[in-house]
């Protein structure tokens, strides 16, 4: 019988520790970790974690990047029997501190890269969570006084490993992701073990994964797909390698250096790699997988990836978080698949089995097949519903013959078996792969002295071009997106006009700003 425990997240990683002590299950930079030393020390972690704070702690912070702290506080957060909750000190303060205060965490396991900015974001947290600096000392860290409980490195060298792990039940949050929300506000979604769980299972179907494989991180943590990396290699005794963004510009000797099997990234780093002319023929010999997910990928950039890797099935994954992490998947075929593409893009291909997708007008009722429609996806990998937020819950998620089903927001046509998207129904969109709330960033506009704000895919889908009426001086309103969103979000330009153009129906008629900054970019050129 299946215990909880089996079919926890993570639980591939205590496995392993077993079956494969001296196998590498992480490697940052030239630093290999073993199965046994990434679990020992994770497990280590996790004791102090439930004698810091009384018992099983419900969410754990890990305020940390592509370090031992990032990859192995994740794991500690899972062996205590909490949800961890990815945070980026990229990320501008406030937001970071709203994400704290809203997700309610038990403590904070910080790097010490980090470290700086944790006295500034505890500040006026009530409770103030625990913190834990696995790298750090407490002294090395200016603000963090007697008000704060903190254990650092010290300290946890004296912890044992957690002998008791708590056994989470399958509907409890394996981790808490904010993405970006229209009201201004981080959303949060909620995953669960079950969740996760479902997603893994059908992917080692899929890719039949084994310990000889070695996996890119190219994510940030705080972007979903970053899961895939971790627990898809940790649960089959595979290595994970978290490649620093720099080596992204020329990933080649890399991938040859480690032995890659498995890239995974959204596909504008393909794309750039192929604007610059270094995507060549057979320069990736040793991919056996290319997997691209987060935005769309152009039919040019498949292409030419899977010329460079030759030896490899390249596939476009979709999802959005609150489906898991990805709910569709397209097997790239050099004889079939350019004649698919739709708007040049590689189509999103067919539901995960065990996933139920209906295609839908605005009234929720199915379109006729083929037709265009929002596509709507149930079954076990859709997450309960928005952190703490009935109302956006009910806005998006609703009930039929049995299922809840989730709205993507996605246009798709249904045809030839497969799903092709074609767009957004709303405001959000993907930048860089990471799914922003083009509402979010109007509203921080209006906030900072803007009487209307238009936030738009201008003058390509990869740059955000702000048009704000009622100001003069765009100079503060620039400041504030910088100080309040992520380097992502921020418009490349803020453009004043003096009055929105409307359409028929009052509403601010977005193509003809469009076509307004199109004159105004040829009239200053």
């Amino acid at each position: 019988m299946t215990t909880a425990l089996d079919r926890r997240l993570g639980a591939g990683l205590l496995h392993h520790a077993s079956a494969l002590p001296d196998g590498v299950a992480l490697t940052i930079g030239r630093r290999d970790y073993t199965y046994e030393e990434t679990a020992v020390t994770a497990r280590r972690w996790a004791g102090a974690l439930v004698e810091a704070t009384g018992g099983r702690p419900r969410r754990i912070a890990v305020f940390a990047q592509r370090s031992e702290v990032s990859y192995l506080g994740v794991a500690a957060a899972l062996f205590a029997g909490a949800a961890f909750v990815p945070l980026n000190r990229k990320f501008p303060t406030a937001r970071t501190r709203d994400m704290l205060a809203r997700a309610e965490v038990d403590a904070v396991l910080a790097d010490a890269a980090s470290a700086a900015q944790l006295p500034e974001l505890l500040a006026g947290l009530d409770p103030c969570p625990v913190v834990l600096l696995p790298d750090a000392k407490r002294a090395e860290v200016p603000g963090l006084d007697d008000r704060y409980r903190v254990l650092d490195a010290t300290d946890l060298a004296g912890f044992a490993a957690l002998a008791e792990l708590p056994e989470p039940a399958p509907d409890d949050p394996a981790y808490l992701l904010f993405t970006s929300g229209s009201t201004g506000a981080p959303k949060g979604v909620p995953v669960t073990h079950a969740n996760v769980r479902a997603f893994l299972d059908v992917n080692q179907d899929r890719y039949r994964l084994t310990p000889e494989d070695r996996l890119t991180q190219t994510f940030d943590q705080t972007f979903d797909l970053s899961v895939f990396d971790l627990f898809m290699a940790w649960e089959n005794g595979a290595r994970v390698c978290s490649m620093d963004p720099i080596e992204l510009l020329a990933p080649f000797k890399y991938l040859e250096r480690n032995g890659i099997t498995v890239w995974f990234s959204v596909p504008s780093v393909a794309a750039v790699l192929r604007r610059r002319g270094v995507l060549r023929p057979g320069t990736m010999p040793t991919l056996r997988w290319s997997l691209f997910c987060g935005e769309a990928l152009p039919r040019a950039t498949a292409e030419a990836w899977q010329a460079a890797a030759p030896y490899s099935t390249l596939e476009n994954l979709y999802g959005p978080t609150e489906l898991t992490i990805a709910c569709t998947a397209h097997r790239w075929d050099p004889a079939t698949s350019p004649a698919e593409c739709v708007h040049d893009n590689v189509p999103i291909g067919r539901p995960y089995p065990g996933l139920n997708a209906v295609v839908v007008d605005e009234r929720l009722a199915d379109v006729p097949d083929g037709e265009p429609g929002e596509l709507c996806l149930a079954g076990p990998q859709t997450t309960p519903g928005y952190w703490r937020a009935p109302e956006l819950t009910a806005q998006r998620y609703f009930e039929r013959d049995g299922l809840t089903y989730y709205r993507t927001g996605d246009l798709v046509r249904h045809r030839g078996g497969q799903y092709v998207c074609l767009g957004r129904n709303d405001q959000q969109v993907k930048i860089g792969g990471h799914r922003v709330e083009l509402g979010e960033i109007e509203a921080v506009l209006r906030r900072a002295g803007a009487l209307e704000a238009v936030a738009l895919q201008w003058p390509d889908d990869g740059t955000i071009t702000a048009v704000v009426s009622g100001a003069e001086d765009t100079a503060p309103l620039a400041d504030a997106c910088t100080a309040g969103l992520p380097a992502y979000m921020v418009p490349r330009s803020v453009q004043v006009i003096e009055e929105m153009p409307v359409n028929a129906n009052g509403k601010v008629d977005r193509a003809a700003l469009r076509r307004w900054l199109a004159e105004r970019a040829a009239d200053h050129g």
